[in-house]
């Protein structure tokens, strides 16, 4: 028979082997669970550098469309402008002509005139 009575527990070293292999799952746990939060800011991080990147673009695309309408506006003025400097030139020059007396042909009614004397 056995001579220790029967509330004694069992020896030691099995729970301490059963205990040692708890703290090392948990530690690999823990280390598990360490690398996934440093995964999970190391993606917050770019997340939010991504999110800031976008919104920069969203700035310069606004900045790029208001200098685009400017532009636009100018462009349209200086086409308005030129077409009126062109229908004044061509005012002008038909007023030039009228006084120098230049035909449609170009020659002037005097030089004709000039060419009957000789």
């Amino acid at each position: 028979m056995n001579d220790r009575p029967a509330s004694f527990p069992p020896p030691a070293e099995p729970l301490t082997a059963d205990l040692d292999t708890a703290t090392r799952r948990l530690m690999i746990a823990l280390d598990a669970l360490e690398s996934a939060v440093e995964r999970r800011r190391e993606a917050d991080r770019d997340e939010d550098e991504l999110a800031s990147r976008i919104q920069a673009l969203g700035v310069d695309r606004s900045r790029l469309a208001d200098e685009l309408d400017g532009s636009l506006v100018k462009s349209r003025k200086l086409e308005r402008v030129n077409r009126e400097i062109a229908e004044r030139l061509d005012g002008a020059i038909e007023t030039i002509r009228e006084v120098l007396g230049v035909g449609e042909n170009g020659a002037n009614d005097e030089d004709d005139d000039a060419g009957e004397d000789e």
